[in-house]
């Protein structure tokens, strides 16, 4: 049976949004109580995370942006220059333990921990650019991981899928120029961020080709987001035989979700993640960890993780 980590922290329910904000801390208990109810904590591996270096994230952030961040939060400045991305005193701190709870999972599947590592943390990260925090998002959690692995590990070739319903406009701005990234997203379009994620960005100058967006109307749910991989990005995939694969694992494309008006089911999600594993299985020594983005219908989210984990830890 494969062995799949878990990274979750009472830490991360400190980022404080404010009343009736989505992105809240409830959606990390209700996460935390349908594993239990389900009885899946005791089949995972338990990978406590750690803070990340502020300095470690100026691998794909500006140092000003990481300032500004820190400032904000210092003054208890509740709100970035986005109005979507509200923050607390605590902000600073908590976004710098999920960039390292990332890192950690890295840590974890190489030094055979775990096969596969879910992070349950927060906040998000695929809407942060390189200089500018935005859609909930301080610090780009996935895009520093696939820093990490390149820096520390010395692998080459890292894949990025994001089934976020939304684009991942800030894992694409840090990644557009850089070959060696492969950022693969399948979202709802139009939707916000409204500027990105069209068929026709496909990455700039050396990176030309290894950016792939799959953008989908409202009303498309599993066949349509599964069609993307099987059709869209399993192909590029023999050319571009990734080392490492990320999932920015989203769940705000459930059918229920409020933010969302695409219909995927926990079963989509369970038949994109074995895509993901497959891949992984098939190029990457297995070596796949998956970070929280998305989802804000507590109940749809809790079941999506649990269908996301269970195909993880499925041999079949």
């Amino acid at each position: 049976m494969p062995r799949v980590g878990l990274i979750a922290h009472p830490d991360f329910s400190r980022h404080d949004t404010g009343f009736g904000h989505p992105e809240k801390p409830e959606r990390l208990i209700a996460i935390q109580r349908r594993l239990d109810e389900a009885g899946l904590r005791d089949r995972l591996v338990n990978v406590a995370p750690r803070m990340l270096e502020a300095d470690r994230l100026e691998t794909v952030h500006t140092s000003r942006h990481i300032r500004d961040v820190q400032r904000r939060c210092e003054q208890n400045i509740r709100l970035m220059d986005a109005g979507d991305t509200l923050i607390c005193p605590a902000s600073f701190d908590v976004s710098r333990l999920a960039a390292g709870a990332a890192c950690e999972a890295v840590e974890a599947v190489m030094d055979d921990r775990a096969d596969a590592v879910f992070c349950a943390t927060r906040p998000p990260g695929h809407h942060a650019e390189r200089d500018r925090a935005m859609g909930f998002c301080l610090f780009n959690n996935a895009a520093v991981a696939a820093r990490y692995i390149q820096e520390a590990h010395g692998l080459e070739r890292i894949l990025i899928v994001d089934w976020d319903v939304h684009h991942g406009n800030g894992t694409q701005n840090i990644f557009e120029k850089d070959p060696t990234v492969f950022y693969f997203s399948a979202h709802q379009y139009p939707h916000y961020p409204w500027f990105s994620g069209s068929s026709g960005e496909r990455g700039i100058g050396a990176g030309k080709g290894t950016n792939l967006n799959a953008p989908l109307p409202a009303g498309a749910g599993d066949e349509q987001f599964i069609r993307a991989f099987d059709e869209l990005l399993a192909p590029e995939m023999e050319r571009f035989q990734p080392e490492f694969v990320i999932v920015s694992s989203g769940f705000d494309a459930h059918v229920d979700d409020p933010l969302s008006g695409t219909r995927v089911t926990a079963d989509g999600f369970a038949e994109m993640t074995r895509r993901a594993r497959h891949l992984a299985g098939t190029y990457a020594n297995d070596r796949l960890i998956s970070v929280l983005e998305g989802g804000y219908d507590l109940n749809g989210l809790a079941q999506c993780v649990e269908y996301h984990l269970s195909a993880l830890l499925d041999t079949g």
